[in-house]
C-alpha cells in the first residue's frame, strides 16, 4: 500500500506521541514514542510486522538460552490462550 492510501494520525498523550495507522487490519496498528519522529518509525515497525514483512523464527541456539527445548517449540505460533480472543475469527 503506498503513502497516498495511508490514514495516519498522531496525537499528544502527555510526555507521549501515539501514531495510528487507521488502514491496517481490521482496527488499525498503533505504536507510540517520546517524539513525533520516534512515534512514527516505531509505527513503521508495528505495521512491516502486523503485515509479516518482519521478525524471523529464533534460532535453537536462542530457544536454548531462553531454556525452552527446541524440539518441545512449535514450529507455527498457536492461537494464545487468552479471555480476550475468539479464536473463530
Amino acid at each position: 500500500m503506498s503513502a497516498e492510501q495511508r490514514r495516519i494520525t498522531l496525537t499528544e498523550e502527555g510526555d507521549w506521541w501515539v501514531a495510528k495507522d487507521e488502514t491496517v487490519g481490521e482496527h488499525g496498528v498503533a505504536s507510540q514514542g517520546r517524539t513525533r519522529e520516534e512515534a512514527l518509525e516505531n509505527l513503521d515497525e508495528a505495521v512491516a510486522l502486523h503485515e509479516g514483512e518482519a521478525g524471523r523464527p529464533p534460532t535453537d541456539d536462542e530457544l536454548r538460552e531462553w531454556g525452552i527445548d527446541p524440539e518441545s517449540a512449535p514450529d507455527e505460533p498457536g492461537v494464545p490462550d487468552t479471555p480476550w480472543f475468539d479464536g473463530d475469527e
